[in-house]
């Protein structure tokens, strides 16, 4: 699975996913890109998009995208708060289909 963790969510998230080929939108040279644009040029080299923006599903038509988008609840952009969240991070991004957004949350926000 191709794996794309937004600019927000921290690089370390990507050993959530073990066996997996993950990139940050940084590495992928997309930085300060809208969100539009952003998941129009993923949906082409990815298959799930990891992010904690909470107004991208009310920013644009996500249906309208080849990729399924994976968003984190947390409480803050430190590392130590998406360790638990690993096996379920990993679990959705196994299920998320594309055009479709999976919400993960943190027990405690």
């Amino acid at each position: 699975m191709r794996i794309l963790l937004d600019e927000c969510v921290h690089s370390g998230v990507r050993k959530a996913f073990p066996g997996h080929s993950v990139k940050t939108v940084t590495e992928a040279g997309w930085r300060s890109c809208v969100d539009n644009v952003l998941l129009d040029y993923a949906q082409h080299s990815f298959d799930v998009f990891v992010t904690i923006d909470r107004k991208i599903e009310h920013q644009v038509n996500i249906e309208q995208f080849q990729i399924g988008i994976v968003m984190v609840h947390i409480r803050s952009y430190q590392l130590v708060d998406y360790l638990p969240l690993f096996p379920a991070l990993l679990n959705a991004a196994h299920m998320v289909r594309p055009g479709k957004l999976l919400v993960v949350t943190a027990l405690r926000i």
